[in-house]
């Protein structure tokens, strides 16, 4: 599994209405995108927000991210407009608890 985290520093007086733009976008991912196992937006007001995804494979990855995957965000139309600075994205995998 891939945990893929997209990091956006938001302009404080549009974050509301950013807030909304990525919940409303992302709903619907799961069933568009195979091996999208999970997500979540997470907050922080005044000017962060958090897009958490989950995903099967890396080759699910690919096929939404593409293959640049790795250092390129996936950018809604006009996203950039709400944003103080280019999204950040990083990824992890599960490392192991056993002792």
């Amino acid at each position: 599994m891939i945990v893929r985290v997209s990091e956006a520093h938001v302009r404080p007086e549009r974050f509301e209405e950013f807030r909304e733009l990525i919940v409303s976008a992302v709903r619907g991912f799961p069933g568009r995108h195979p091996g999208l196992l999970d997500h979540e937006v997470l907050v922080a007001p005044p000017d962060s927000l958090l897009y958490v995804s989950r995903w099967r494979s890396e080759q699910d990855l690919v096929g939404f991210a593409g293959e640049h995957w790795r250092d390129q965000p996936v950018v809604l139309p006009g996203e950039d407009e709400y944003l103080l600075e280019p999204l950040h994205v990083r990824h992890f995998t599960q490392a192991s608890l056993a002792v």
